[in-house]
């Protein structure tokens, strides 16, 4: 007979887990999203053991990898954040083209890692080959895909990408503007032609925030009287509140006094008659500030690096760190700890002091008292 648990996740997800049970037979199981599809499932399955016909193969004999994708795309990617949305779609697509047409069953971790290797080798759609860490989020949103079918849909016993190993991935970048370059790329972004580049690049520097999350940020996001702005399109897809301080504050006092009001954008583009609100394209501006402020190898994202470098030198912890650019593990900040290697000394030296004060004034005395006699 069939039973079915429901199941529900910190989230608050809710999924029902279906399991089979007949005497002298394998018993069958399967995890739905929604009960019909489990009680349906259930009744077939019931059915097919009974009359003989039941083999744990049989849904991924009769779902193609290409119906896989295609399901992912329609009824999971919209789930995501938008600036997730695009990248990876076209991911799951290169996938669908190399292996659409084989069923489900018939997809080996051996042939997906032909796949895998094959992203490395050829061109990308840059023309340029893939790098190791693009070639990990082509694998980690093949891999969801398969968890989707494996536990909701009942598509697939197990997942064949336990069995991937993934590209070695090299040491992230720790670029960040030196005292100098700072200066010098804050006075280019002073003096360019483009009204909001200024704005921009301080109210990176100054919490960290991705490029995307500063042109995507509305006023209604922006709370100047508690300080702080709420970020609701993150990478992660968790909102996640950003304090606001110093210079980046007064900037966004001052750009409220001036604020359009046919555009809900902090950083809005020129007004165009028949065209949506949308933000500003900064990105011709940034390059030809960064020229002319003479610094090299350096893109917007390291204005993040550099906020982090700057906490780093300033004496915060990795979790510190973590919270202020909404990390979810400590693994992205460890590039910063050697930053913090000068506070650290000096909190193991307060804290000897602390504890040892006694001990070493003790010290003092008899090496005092040996001195007279």
């Amino acid at each position: 007979m069939a039973t079915i648990q429901t199941r529900r996740t910190k989230n608050g997800e809710v999924s029902y887990r279906v399991q089979v049970r007949l005497k002298g037979q394998p018993n069958a199981s399967g995890t739905f999203a929604r009960k019909t599809d489990a009680k349906r499932w259930a009744q077939q399955t019931e059915a097919a053991i009974r009359e003989g016909r039941y083999f744990k193969t049989t849904e991924a004999k009769r779902h193609t990898f290409g119906e896989m994708i295609d399901r992912y795309i329609r009824d999971v990617l919209p789930t995501k954040n938008q600036s997730s949305q695009h990248t990876q779609e076209s991911q799951l697509l290169w996938w669908k083209e190399q292996l659409g047409d084989y069923t489900l069953a018939d997809v080996s971790a051996p042939l997906i890692a032909e796949k895998r290797d094959q992203l490395l080798t050829e061109d990308g759609p840059r023309k340029r080959k893939r790098s190791p860490s693009t070639a990990v989020r082509y694998l980690a949103v093949l891999s969801h895909c398969y968890n989707k079918a494996m536990r909701e849909w009942g598509w697939v016993e197990d997942s064949p990408m336990r069995k991937i190993d993934k590209p070695k991935e090299p040491r992230g970048r720790t670029r960040f503007l030196s005292d100098d370059e700072r200066k010098a790329l804050l006075a280019a972004c002073r003096e360019s032609k483009n009204p909001h580049l200024y704005d921009i690049v301080v109210l990176a520097l100054s919490t960290g925030m991705r490029k995307g999350e500063i042109l995507g940020l509305t006023w209604n996001d922006v709370d100047l009287d508690r300080r702080v702005a709420t970020l609701r399109e993150t990478k992660n897809g968790e909102t996640r509140i950003v304090p606001l301080a110093s210079l980046a504050l007064d900037r966004l006092k001052e750009r409220n006094k001036i604020r359009r009001i046919d555009s809900p954008y902090v950083f809005p583009a020129p007004f165009r008659r028949g065209q949506k609100p949308r933000p500003v394209d900064m990105q011709s501006a940034w390059k030809a500030a960064l020229k002319r402020a003479k610094v090299e190898d350096f893109r917007f994202h390291d204005l993040r690096h550099s906020c982090a470098s700057y906490l780093a030198m300033g004496g915060a912890s990795p979790n510190e760190i973590a919270e202020v650019l909404g990390h979810k593990t400590l693994q992205m900040v460890k590039r910063y700890a050697h930053l913090s290697e000068a506070h650290t000394s000096g909190l193991v030296s307060r804290m000897n002091d602390a504890i040892f004060s006694e001990s070493v004034s003790a010290n003092s005395n008899n090496g005092a008292a040996n001195d007279h006699a």
